[in-house]
């Protein structure tokens, strides 16, 4: 499996992403990270449906985002996503969400690996 630690992603805001104000709701940047490490482990060769067919979940116990500037309908954005740090049972990504090389907002996120019972386990290799 490639070894790949940060991805871009391309993202542009839709409508019903936005606001009355037209702005991009804060509740969307959680599912934009989640579109990032959805994309940063395809780029490495997995998926989610496979790890978690494999009996591997992977659920958020942080999550945080700093806002800087507001993103608006219609945008093009690029959100980077980092492998930051990976522990036995964890993996912390970071987040960075651009427009035109400003950045929009930051964030973090920790996930653990549970077994279907949701009880802690190891990491799969792979994910190591």
């Amino acid at each position: 499996m490639s070894q790949v630690d940060s991805w871009d992603t391309q993202i542009r805001v839709r409508y019903a992403e936005t606001d009355r104000m037209g702005l991009l709701h804060h509740a969307n940047y959680a599912v934009y990270f989640e579109a990032g490490r959805t994309e940063l482990l395809r780029a490495r060769g997995e998926s989610y449906r496979e790890i978690e067919d494999a009996g591997f979940f992977l659920v958020i116990v942080d999550l945080e985002c700093k806002f800087r500037q507001p993103a608006r309908y219609d945008d093009l954005l690029t959100l980077k996503t980092s492998v930051a740090r990976v522990t036995h049972v964890k993996i912390v990504h970071e987040y960075k969400l651009m427009r035109d090389g400003v950045l929009l907002a930051e964030g973090r996120t920790t996930l653990a690996c549970v077994d279907r019972e949701g009880k802690p386990q190891a990491l799969p290799e792979k994910l190591r």
